[in-house]
Formats: C-alpha cells, sequence, structure tokens
C-alpha cells in the first residue's frame, strides 16, 4: 500500500513569484532614487552641496597622488580624438549598467532560485550602503570640476569658480565632459534629467559595484571559458567606461567593491536566517501534522 508522503517527510519548498520580485525591484528603485537626490545637483548651491562635493573631490586627488595612480586625464586623453569610441562608452555608461543587471537579474531568478534571494538581498544592501556614501561625502565626478558654478548656470553642477591649487590656471583640471561634448543616450543639460539626478553621486560606483555583482552572481551559471573570461571583465570594462568618460575616479571603483564586499556578507546572512526561520516554522507544522 502507497502511504502519502506527510509534510514532515518532504524538504520545505522554496517559491518565488516573479511578480513580487519585479514589485519588490520597482519599489526599492523608486526609494532609492528619491533618498539618493536630495543630497545632490538639484539641491541649490546656497545648501554647500556643490562646494563640498568639489573639496572631496580635491581629496580623492590628492589620495591618488599620494599612492601615485592618479592617471583619469592621461587615460581620457588618449581617447578623445575618437569620437565614435568615446560615443560608444557614452551610450554603454548610460545603458550597460541597467541592462547586464536585469539581465543577470532574471537569469538568477530563472536559473538559480535556490540562490537568488540571497544575491537579491546583496543588491539592495549594497544599493542601500551606497546612499550613505552620496550622502555623507557628495563627490564631484572629473568631468564637473571645470563646469560652471551653479551660480552662474541654471543647467551646471561643476566647481570653476571655487579656488584650488590643483586647478591649473590656463588649462584648469583638464577633464572633458564627453557626454556633453560627444553625446549619448541622455544629456544632463536639460532641465528635467537636472532635476531628478545627483550628479554628486560618484562615491561610491555602483557602475562597479553592480557590475562586480553580475560577474560573481552569475559565474557559476558559465560553462565556456570565453563566457567566464568575459564575465569577469565585466568590471574592468566597466572601470575603464567610468573613467574615459569622466564619470568617476579609479577610486570611486575601490568604493564600489567595498560595498559590494559588505552588501555580500548581509545579504548572504539575511538569506540564511530568514532560510533558518523558514525550515523552523516548516517543521513546526509537520509536527502538528
Amino acid at each position: 500500500m502507497n502511504i502519502a508522503p506527510t509534510p514532515a517527510h518532504q524538504a520545505r519548498p522554496h517559491r518565488l513569484f516573479w511578480w513580487k520580485e519585479a514589485l519588490i525591484v520597482a519599489i526599492f528603485y523608486v526609494i532609492y532614487s528619491s533618498i539618493r537626490n536630495q543630497f545632490g545637483s538639484n539641491r541649490i548651491a546656497s545648501e554647500g552641496i556643490p562646494r563640498a562635493a568639489f573639496r572631496n573631490a580635491e581629496r580623492v586627488i590628492r589620495w591618488e597622488e599620494a599612492v601615485g595612480l592618479y592617471h583619469e586625464l592621461t587615460v581620457q586623453s588618449w581617447f578623445l580624438g575618437m569620437r565614435w569610441f568615446i560615443q560608444f562608452w557614452n551610450v554603454f555608461y548610460g545603458t550597460a549598467h541597467f541592462i547586464v543587471t536585469l539581465t543577470v537579474f532574471a537569469v538568477l531568478f530563472w536559473k538559480r532560485p535556490q540562490v537568488f534571494p540571497q544575491w537579491r538581498n546583496s543588491l539592495a544592501a549594497m544599493t542601500a550602503l551606497a546612499i550613505i556614501g552620496f550622502a555623507f561625502f557628495p563627490l564631484m565626478p572629473p568631468r564637473l570640476l571645470d563646469e560652471p558654478c551653479p551660480w552662474e548656470s541654471a543647467n551646471s553642477y561643476g566647481g570653476s569658480c571655487i579656488a584650488s591649487d590643483l586647478r591649473d590656471e590656463e588649462n584648469g583640471f583638464g577633464f572633458v565632459d564627453t557626454l556633453a561634448e560627444y553625446g549619448g543616450t541622455w544629456s544632463f543639460d536639460s532641465e528635467a534629467m537636472a532635476s531628478i539626478s545627483n550628479q554628486y553621486a560618484a562615491m561610491p560606483s555602483l557602475h562597479i559595484g553592480w557590475a562586480t555583482w553580475c560577474a560573481i552572481a552569475l559565474w557559476p551559471l558559465l560553462r565556456r571559458r570565453r563566457a567566464k573570461l568575459a564575465m569577469l571583465a565585466y568590471p574592468a570594462v566597466t572601470l575603464f567606461c567610468i573613467v574615459i568618460t569622466g564619470n568617476h575616479y579609479w577610486m570611486d571603483g575601490v568604493g564600489g567593491i567595498i560595498v559590494f564586499g559588505f552588501g555580500a556578507v548581509f545579504g548572504w546572512s539575511a538569506h540564511r536566517w530568514n532560510q533558518e526561520r523558514l525550515d523552523r516554522r516548516w517543521l513546526a507544522l509537520s509536527a502538528d501534522l
């Protein structure tokens, strides 16, 4: 005689719902964007945000100079004569960050459901930690160092009017705002984009943090060596992109890796705690049947 298995004889089912995950992502990103933008370029100059962001940029440059690695300007200058090349990376900067991350998120949901929650939690924790960096360390990206100050132009959020011994009297810092000069998928010059963006949210770089998350999370699913190498190269390619477009210092990338590390530890710990909690509930339910 066959006896139907009871819950006590069964492993606890792990159920994921795509609509629930999509809703979580949408709500979290709206909250993240609204909080991030409270500390950025849509704030008026009198609140001191641009000046603080410029001073922090000076600190980052001095730190990089101290270790002999302030080479962003040199790297960018190598490619400025290649218009199509710069335009490609402007588009990459504005699209891959979201497209690749969402694609990996979906692949993990369908192909690695058993570990999907821990990677979802890690992504959320990393992004939340980044908000703290944006709030307490606003940072002016290289491309804005020579742009007009907020009180000089309604759509500019640079630091040209702030005195600095790091700026060359004739050439300034020398960085080029490639999005403004070469074009891309959008423009910060529009009032609408300026009002909803935080151009001082540079430290840590979530472009690097999310790229690292993508590479490590997707690695176990890849079989071909070329695919593995391409995925591992993705964070390095992203670092190259954020530097030549003038959107970040390389140290911002280090910050992105650091918040990824803390986010991963928190995400995995939260997932383990939640699984143990659900297991105890399942066992208690099974014992009552």
